[in-house]
């Protein structure tokens, strides 16, 4: 399912928008068996388990997008600020480690560090083809309709649907190499095989050569990680009763919203914040849709989301157990967020020297 369909050499200059915009649709929502999470079969597993627990990507609806860009605004939430002033310190650096290059970004939100990257390449006349993947079709348009009217030459080629469908659907570069992005501590929100399955699907969609981008959230003062995932403003709250909203809608459900409290402990021995849906009473819960209920208890908790965080060595390290040999890393002046950039070399028997420079932005 496309919005359009037309291709264009990279060379194309000034093409009307409509010319520079090709959006693919990897799944229709009126055949929910096209993907398996549209089924809710994923919703049923989580909740039948014990300890309770929703599937994350279900945050993400057009609204959740939303409130997680409020959140990326608020005092308390450091990542976004931070990893925004390292990108504009190393932007130019990394367009001239890459050359031209198309860019594919998984999750690629509002595209707001995107166009720190697109105008570093600009300034040094490089050429940049954007592919944003995110599972967002509300997002992914408005965000790629503001890039393509701030970059007249820019052409975009969008995926809406899992970063797995994304990365599947990657033709080979059309121009001379690749680099896929992966920011925001996204990585985090990933349990260890969901993150091994990732870094090998990133993996696949590269040429050796071709480079990766990683934006790591950096181990810390748990009080820093507490008040940046239950800031005073009730964001973070927010877009997690929006899991609930996004439930009812989709499935016929009748949570209600009133009756849970956002709750989030940081689990010291493994290092990621754990965020909860804690039910403030006995409540049965129902999805018409999925002939499916459940019984809740009083204080019963239900796990919504994951935000691990790493060392900068231990990430180095796995990362060359797939196949990429670290070029660059830059943290900030507290050491709190680290952006890694490596490049795959297709070659898992060969060892590098992982102690790459660290540079503070």
């Amino acid at each position: 399912m496309f919005l359009d369909t037309k291709k264009h050499s990279s060379q194309d200059e000034l093409l009307p928008l409509q010319k520079r915009w090709q959006i693919e649709y990897l799944f229709n929502p009126k055949q929910l068996s096209e993907i398996t999470f549209l089924d809710g079969s994923d919703v049923v597993q989580g909740l039948t388990r014990t300890p309770k627990s929703i599937p994350m990507h279900y945050r993400y609806d057009d609204r959740g997008s939303q409130l997680f860009e409020q959140i990326c605004d608020v005092p308390e939430y450091y990542l976004t600020r931070t990893e925004t002033a390292i990108l504009q310190e190393c932007a130019s650096a990394i367009a001239l480690m890459t050359g031209s290059c198309e860019l594919v970004e998984l999750g690629s939100g509002s595209a707001v560090k995107t166009c720190i990257l697109l105008d570093a390449y600009q300034q040094l006349g490089l050429l940049m083809k954007y592919l944003p993947i995110d599972i967002s079709a509300g997002i992914l348009e408005s965000s790629s309709l503001t890039l393509l009217n701030s970059y007249p030459s820019l052409q975009v080629q969008g995926f809406v649907g899992t970063f797995e469908m994304g990365l599947e659907r990657l033709a080979p570069s059309s121009l001379p190499t690749r680099m896929i992005s992966f920011l925001g501590s996204t990585l985090g929100s990933l349990n260890l095989e969901e993150s091994d399955v990732l870094l090998t699907q990133v993996a696949t969609a590269l040429q050796p050569g071709e480079y990766f981008l990683l934006g790591l959230d950096l181990h810390k003062s748990k009080h820093i990680f507490e008040a940046a995932y239950n800031d005073s403003q009730g964001v973070n709250a927010e877009f997690n009763f929006n899991i609930l909203h996004h439930l009812n809608q989709k499935f016929q459900g009748n949570f209600d919203i009133t009756r849970f409290a956002h709750s989030i402990f940081y689990n010291e021995s493994l290092h990621q914040i754990q965020i909860y849906l804690q039910s403030l009473q006995k409540q049965t819960i129902q999805f018409d849709s999925l002939d499916f209920n459940i019984e809740l208890e009083l204080d019963e908790l239900i796990l919504t989301a994951l935000a691990r965080k790493f060392e900068l060595n231990s990430m180095q390290q796995k990362l060359q157990s797939f196949g990429f040999h670290s070029l660059q890393v830059w943290t900030d002046p507290n050491q709190w967020y680290g952006l890694l950039l490596s490049q795959w070399q297709n070659n898992k028997g060969k060892s590098f020297n992982i102690g790459a420079e660290i540079i503070k932005a």
